[in-house]
């Protein structure tokens, strides 16, 4: 008869629960659909969703009612209407995170011509919640860092040209409560794109500005003739490389800011 002491169990960790009810929520096509649509940064309602994920309107209302007290989603209400976002940044940045995790290596073939073109629209440009991603959102970070603005070499920083660029352009930062500069991995170009503050501030201006606009139903946006022209004069982005045809910010373009 083995009379070893036994292996004393190892302590409980209380952040299991929390991190296996968090996952659990996810765990669902329907709730999971639901994130991916509200990473555009809006607000919407739970008709909006249902449709969006093609369910009953009292499944949609079942499945955000849990999204809701699980902390991923806030629900807001104006008269009778009742809105739905993502918390905050962090949860939209923890959804970004997650799908560029679970994106396959090789893309999947659409499977119609519809989901061909949401899908070819989406890598070009999107929102992330509340800045840019897919192919524009790394363009711009891309200049952005060839031209000193941006580091990345020891995580995302502005740099004080980067600072005096915001600046020249009347775009204001909000530096109180997150951080004013981070990366966030883009699901379609695995690179990280320019979040926090200062993206959310430059997200904000291009689309007031009339730089970018969205389309159609979901969170795709694309720059316009006027963005084009200001993203190839302040930081050298070329037109032909948001489709994808050349890669990068020309070297030989002017200065950041005149």
């Amino acid at each position: 008869m083995d009379r070893s002491p036994r292996p004393r169990p190892l302590p409980h960790d209380a952040a299991a629960p929390r991190l296996a009810a968090l996952a659990a929520l996810l765990a669902d096509e329907t709730r999971a659909s639901f994130c991916l649509a509200l990473l555009d940064g809006r607000a919407w309602t739970a008709g909006e969703l249902a449709r969006y994920a093609s369910v009953a309107p009292s499944t949609a209302s079942e499945h955000l009612g849990r999204l809701v007290t699980g902390g991923l989603l806030t629900e807001e209400r104006q008269g009778r209407h009742r809105y739905v976002r993502l918390t905050d940044e962090r949860i939209a940045h923890l959804v970004e995170s997650l799908v560029s995790h679970a994106a396959p290596e090789a893309p999947e073939r659409p499977r119609s011509l519809r989901a061909a073109s949401v899908s070819g629209a989406l890598a070009r440009g999107r929102t992330c919640y509340d800045h840019l991603a897919g192919r524009l959102g790394i363009r711009i970070t891309e200049a952005m860092t060839a031209r000193g603005l941006l580091r990345q070499d020891t995580g995302f920083a502005l740099t004080e040209a980067g600072l005096d660029w915001f600046g020249a352009l009347g775009i204001p930062l909000d530096r109180s409560g997150r951080p004013l500069a981070r990366g966030c991995l883009d699901w379609t170009e695995r690179r990280p794109h320019l979040a926090g503050a200062a993206g959310a501030a430059l997200c904000a201006h291009v689309l007031r500005s009339g730089w970018c606009e969205r389309f159609g139903s979901g969170r795709a946006v694309r720059a316009t003739p006027s963005g084009l022209r200001a993203l190839s004069e302040l930081l050298g982005v070329e037109p032909a490389s948001l489709d994808g045809r050349v890669q990068g910010p020309s070297s030989d373009a002017g200065p950041a800011v005149d």
